[in-house]
């Protein structure tokens, strides 16, 4: 349970995309208060107004079923190529891959996607030979506009697809620059066995995000293609990309954020010019620094290498927000969601700026469009049940989700998720004898995927028996989840998430000193001034621990200040959370409610 009531935070919507842990970012804070069609034109003509286009998943004819990896890298490269292409719209791979295994329908895929042409194509390979044969079709005719047939030795892939992008263009009249045609042309290493290495590894890493074993395996693949060539920027690029990542979701070791920066600076080093070692530096200096200028900076150098590259966009529209350019970050968040309109993941992204801005409307809609997408995703459910708390406190939609998903098969953290959710929705509801069986029942194996996450099952608890009137044990439990912070405090002191945390359990405790120390530190670790975005939630606990330990003065400055801006702070949370009990019997929190229930 936190001040803000419940942020929609992501939840994976594909295979190939990010999950936030629901359960893990709502109780440390994070968390949301929360006609396309073509005209038949002639050929010629319409070609000159869309350049656009998506690449299909390549069909593998390989005898050793096991290559169809190498499709996929083959597809891959030549899509990458593409979208090094400024002139043309190029559809991400994320949107393209549903289509796998599927007999195409050319038209319906081209609405679907929004493009006037499709490419597909299929890959025999054979030892150390390569057959590619592709075909050009006209998505608003179904008319092919042309095919071509490659049988190559496998020294020769990177002339293939080289070719193979600038015939594209040709067709779709685009301009290339001499800079486009130049990284077009480069060819990544003269390695065969090292390339099939970075193939192998980029296809674990853009298919298993939440399975840190395949990760594990593709850092092996990665390291075995830089061994075979110690030149080959390209795998230097995203070996970083995939450690950046560890970071950021599994590992915050030194170590490790070291590792991902000094790969990402060799891949610099060998091309200095490689949009994709600006997104892999980009990512280190994000993920594991916190560096947003040094990030922004990089994922823009990226952005105009890769302009039709939807994760460059996602990722500058990411930066942005946190330095409170809301409309910039909204601008790029779209352009994203553009080149990938079969991928939930920056819709998702959309929904989060229009809440935080409080135009739930907009918020909904786009959750609305995902869930046309992804209809079954549990993820954007509950994105969309948390919305509806932070518009109006509506209940309802959440109630309705968390009994979907009890006959739905889970992974682990699938479990933890709903967990998370149905001990928010208890919470807000005030069920107490709900949440404490819930919380008692949950073994404690289900948290392991999350370090130190254990203390948060003790910190509902806590909250579960205060509820109940049982301050002896809402006492030991919040002394469970303090001995659990306070080492997780040695390991991460600059964990701000932990360390508010940690000083609402101070204030929980009595400890009024200790829980405002703790609660300015975590201010200091992430500043509104630095980070606009998640910033704003830990100025709310902070808020919520003023009120606990009776500064309802500050409690409530703190509030009008966060009402006043982009926050996930909303009159209906304010209304309906049980965290900010403390504060209802003064006058002047319900003058602050009026005050800005009729601005709504």
């Amino acid at each position: 349970m936190t001040p803000q009531g419940i942020k929609a935070t992501p939840s994976v919507a594909t295979p190939s995309h990010r999950r936030r842990n629901i359960f893990m970012l709502a109780a440390a804070g994070v968390i949301v208060s929360i006609c396309a069609g073509f005209f038949v034109l002639p050929r010629a003509a319409a070609h000159k107004i869309d350049k656009s286009i998506a690449v299909l998943p390549f069909e593998n004819l390989s005898d050793e079923k096991e290559n169809a990896y190498f499709a996929d890298g083959v597809q891959d490269d030549i899509l990458t190529n593409l979208s090094k292409i400024g002139d043309l719209k190029v559809i991400s791979r994320t949107s393209v891959m549903g289509y796998r295994g599927k007999v195409p329908n050319v038209r319906e895929i081209g609405k679907a996607l929004g493009v006037s042409t499709i490419l597909e194509g299929s890959v025999r390979r054979s030892g150390n030979r390569v057959r590619v044969n592709v075909q050009l079709i006209d998505a608003i005719t179904d008319e092919h506009l042309w095919a071509s047939d490659y049988d190559r030795d496998l020294t020769d892939v990177f002339a293939i697809q080289t070719d193979l992008a600038q015939k594209i263009a040709g067709e779709l009249q685009a301009k290339l620059s001499p800079s486009e045609k130049a990284q077009i042309e480069s060819k990544p290493t003269q390695n065969n066995e090292a390339y099939l290495a970075f193939v192998r590894a980029h296809d674990l890493q853009s298919s298993s995000y939440e399975d840190l074993a395949k990760l594990k395996e593709g850092e092996q693949m990665y390291e075995r293609a830089i061994s075979l060539d110690p030149k080959f920027a390209l795998a230097y690029a995203r070996y970083s990309q995939l450690e950046s990542w560890i970071v950021r979701s599994y590992d915050r070791t030194s170590e490790r954020r070291s590792k991902a920066r000094s790969l990402a600076e060799r891949a610099l080093e060998l091309q200095p010019d490689l949009p994709e070692g600006h997104l892999a530096l980009g990512f280190s200096y994000y993920y594991g620094d916190n560096n947003f200028d040094a990030a922004l900076k990089e994922f823009q150098i990226a952005q105009r290498g890769l302009p039709n590259e939807s994760e460059a966009c996602l990722a500058v529209g990411a930066i942005q927000r946190r330095q409170g350019k809301w409309s910039e970050s909204t601008e790029n968040l779209q352009k994203a969601a553009k080149l990938n309109p079969k991928d939930t993941w920056p819709l998702q992204n959309l929904s989060f700026n229009y809440a935080m801005q409080r135009d739930f409307t907009s918020a909904i809609k786009v959750v609305d469009q995902a869930l046309q997408i992804q209809p079954d995703s549990l993820g954007l459910w509950v994105i969309k049940a948390k919305l509806a708390i932070s518009m109006s406190g509506d209940l309802s939609i959440g109630n309705e989700c968390l009994e979907k998903v009890k006959t739905m098969p889970m992974s682990g953290e699938e479990k933890l998720n709903v967990l998370g959710g149905s001990l928010e929705f208890l919470l807000l509801q005030r069920k107490y004898n709900e949440v404490l069986q819930l919380a008692q029942n949950s073994p404690d194996e289900l948290f392991t995927s999350i370090p130190h996450s254990i203390a948060l099952k003790y910190f509902v608890i806590g909250l579960a028996q205060k509820g109940l009137g049982d301050a002896n044990q809402a006492h030991a439990a919040f002394l469970k989840a303090k001995v659990v912070l306070e080492e997780n405090a040695k390991q991460k002191p600059d964990d701000a998430d932990s360390r508010i945390l940690l000083a609402r359990i101070h204030a929980w405790l009595g400890e009024k000193d200790a829980a405002l120390a703790e609660a300015q530190r975590a201010m200091q670790l992430r500043p509104e001034s630095k980070d606009a975005f998640e910033g704003p939630a830990i100025t709310a606990q902070a808020a919520e621990i003023y009120a606990i330990v009776g500064d309802n003065n500050r409690a409530i400055e703190m509030l009008d200040g966060l009402l006043s801006r982009p926050s996930e702070v909303t009159v209906s949370g304010l209304k309906l959370n049980p965290v900010w009990d403390p504060l209802r019997k003064d006058p002047r929190f319900q003058a602050l409610i009026d005050k800005y229930s009729a601005k709504v």
